[in-house]
């Protein structure tokens, strides 16, 4: 890389003890304090130990910078970033402002560049990030620019580590992160590949949706197996996702990532003791075309569905032939922003393709569960923000139990395990 400067380790930076004594942990470990979802302090701790700590954060997708030139605008926590492929092919990624006055040079979602030019003073960066010029950088007749030792080197963008695995690209703040495979761990890494198998991608579509609500409900509502048997009419009516399936619910070992495997049965459920409880059941309830519940086999998978939470950012999801990868991108301790990427393989045919987008129906911000998940959201958020304090609870199921049931937070309890350490709460 060069000159280029290297990013500031803020992991290490200490929190500040005097503030963090206003900030008590509940002693049961079935209990999650509110002020993690509300608290300014919180949130910005959270931007230095965990989003530009010892992470990999999900980035985009490589088919999304497919030539030299390709960039795209995306962000490591809140902080915006570039992700481009160089001359040599190579995927770089970068802090997105510009070393003369921290101007947010690039302001195009995706495109194609030579090399990025900050409008302000019109300082220019190389596809690796490296300061390429300085206008009148030796002043005008003798009078003015540079003093004469200034290193061009020395103010070339800030880089960060990348990675990629069978066409996710990921970065961090530290040169010297785990391999990724060691950060998900064997089990954790055999369900990525099956979302991800290693056959060359192609893209379907990218949306942006803001959501009120913490950035930490939605990782949570992805661990959380319980709401997705109860809350969406979709999935249980038709049989998706309901509690009598086949289920197996992991974690890694640190707690950080999980995954929801699901195997959904031929037919719909019977309206019977296994559906009474579920308030979003409808048995009535009859689709135009069926044909959007057909499942083409195309792995070795015995799960229909698969849904993975990649610690901090990332939520990969497969079900039945739909695959989308989306980056949670926090803005402040109430609101934040999920970038969806939709994707197939370079190999499917005309026909596999219309099916995957005829699919990917269910989701989104107005998708057939989608909107569920971004009102509830919103409710916990109002309840946070409006309501009277109180902890939340995460009670359901052991922490050495089976793991082929859908009712328990045992995944939301590792999760923070894992958060409270390195919070330093």
């Amino acid at each position: 890389m060069g000159n280029m400067t290297q990013f500031p380790d803020r992991s290490k930076v200490a929190p500040d003890a005097e503030r963090l004594k206003d900030y008590t942990w509940p002693e049961d470990p079935h209990h999650v304090p509110e002020w993690i979802y509300t608290d300014e302090y919180i949130a910005e701790l959270e931007q230095q130990r965990i989003f530009q700590g010892r992470t990999w954060n999900y980035a985009g997708l490589e088919v999304e910078v497919p030539e030299v030139g390709s960039f795209i605008r995306s962000y490591l926590g809140s902080m915006p970033i570039i992700v481009v492929r160089d001359e040599e092919g190579v995927i770089r990624a970068f802090e997105n402002r510009c070393a003369h006055r921290g101007a947010e040079f690039c302001r195009s979602y995706r495109g194609k560049a030579e090399s990025f030019t900050c409008p302000y003073h019109q300082w220019n960066y190389g596809l690796d990030g490296s300061l390429q010029s300085v206008p009148f950088r030796r002043g005008v007749k003798g009078k003015g620019g540079m003093p004469k030792d200034f290193d061009m080197g020395a103010n070339s963008l800030r880089r960060l580590n990348v990675t990629t695995r069978n066409g996710a690209i990921f970065v961090s703040a530290h040169d010297d992160m785990e391999p990724f495979e060691d950060y998900l761990g064997p089990q954790m890494l055999e369900q990525f590949d099956t979302a991800m198998d290693g056959r060359p991608l192609r893209l379907l579509g990218v949306h942006r949706n803001i959501l009120e609500g913490n950035w930490k409900l939605y990782q949570e509502n992805l661990k959380d197996t319980y709401h997705a048997t109860l809350l969406h009419t979709y999935l249980t009516t038709f049989g998706l996702f309901v509690a009598s399936n086949e289920t197996f619910v992991i974690t890694d070992e640190a707690g950080r990532h999980s995954a929801t495997c699901n195997r959904r049965p031929e037919g719909r459920p019977e309206n019977d003791e296994t559906t009474a409880e579920i308030g979003s059941f409808h048995s009535a309830m009859q689709l135009e075309d069926p044909s959007v519940l057909n499942i083409v086999k195309e792995s070795d998978s015995p799960w229909t569905s698969n849904a993975l939470t990649i610690w901090p950012n990332m939520i990969l999801i497969r079900q039945t032939n739909i695959f989308s990868a989306r980056q949670i991108v926090p803005m402040g301790p109430d609101k934040f922003m999920l970038i969806w990427a939709s994707y197939g393989y370079a190999d499917d045919d005309e026909a596999m393709q219309e099916h995957r987008l005829k699919q990917n129906n269910i989701f989104g911000p107005g998708g057939f569960i989608g909107i569920d998940d971004n009102e509830v959201i919103k409710f916990v958020s109002d309840g946070a923000l409006r309501g009277s304090e109180r902890d939340g609870v995460i009670p359901l199921g052991k922490d050495d139990e089976p793991d082929d049931t859908v009712i328990t937070d045992r995944a939301l309890r590792g999760m923070y395990a894992w958060y409270r350490k390195e919070m330093g709460l």
